[in-house]
């Protein structure tokens, strides 16, 4: 993805593992919470996932109250925002002036990495660079006026990000590898569908796993199948490895050649 330009249309520096800042934020910066207003966040899969049990909702019903659709830049790919509020500063729906963010433990991963933003590079098969880092400028921050001094590898596993990256990573790397394609290759609208579900709506996926004949149609050992009934990220690192193979045929999924035949005749 293309780096945001800075002001006056800089392009901002980028940042390794091993680079350092200086950046703290707790209640008495006097910026605090602000920089949960008039934002865009972008959630991702494991972000619904963690979301949607925090509220104790089903991934269907947190979508439709808590997100709006959106496409992704050069892709074409569906994706989800929070949806903020209607108010004057269009404030995260989770933020409190005095409590800061209600459900931290769980917010997302845009937010666990502020102020750091992360950009992936072009697919290029058999690349190991995975993408760079830079810093969110916005003006109002005063959180790089606190002496905390970090890595970028430290603010990662400090913020808890490195795990949603990890489980997000097959998802990451199905999103960078469809940018990389000409932008005259589209992606029907059930192409789509399928995407966002498998992506966002954890239990609607479930639901086609489980309750539909796609254990017949594919030919998924008994252990798999036992650990993503009983493990729901389990089940999504699996959609995204099924997505995968549907979209871009990789990977190692099987189809039973006598279900599809059936299916067929139908």
């Amino acid at each position: 993805m293309e780096m945001p330009k800075g002001e006056a249309g800089i392009e901002p520096v980028r940042l390794g593992r091993d680079s350092n800042f200086k950046f703290e934020c707790h209640k008495e910066v006097k910026c605090f919470t602000k920089c949960c207003r008039g934002i865009t966040i972008t959630l991702t899969p494991y972000d619904i996932v963690r979301l949607k049990n925090r509220l104790d909702l089903p991934s269907t019903e947190f979508l439709a109250i808590y997100t709006e659709p959106q496409l992704m830049e050069k892709t074409d790919l569906p994706m989800v925002t929070l949806k903020m509020l209607d108010d004057e500063e269009r404030s995260c729906p989770f933020v409190r002036d005095d409590e800061g963010c209600i459900i931290y433990e769980d917010r997302p991963t845009t937010c666990r990495y502020y102020p750091l933003g992360v950009a992936s590079l072009s697919h290029k098969e058999g690349a190991d660079d995975e993408g760079f880092y830079f810093f969110v400028n916005e003006p109002h921050c005063l959180g790089f006026e606190e002496d905390k001094e970090w890595t970028v590898t430290e603010w990662r596993k400090d913020q808890g990000v490195d795990i949603h990256d990890e489980i997000n990573a097959e998802w990451t790397d199905l999103v960078v590898r469809k940018r990389s394609f000409p932008p005259n290759i589209k992606l029907t609208e059930k192409s789509k569908k399928m995407f966002f579900t498998a992506s966002y709506d954890i239990d609607q996926f479930r639901r086609f796993v489980f309750e539909s004949t796609f254990l017949d149609l594919y030919e998924i050992d008994e252990e798999t199948v036992k650990k993503i009934k009983e493990d729901e990220v389990a089940l999504l690192e699996f959609a995204f490895k099924w997505m995968k193979w549907a979209l871009f045929k990789i990977g190692d999924f099987t189809i039973n050649e006598d279900a599809a035949k059936k299916r067929q005749k139908r």
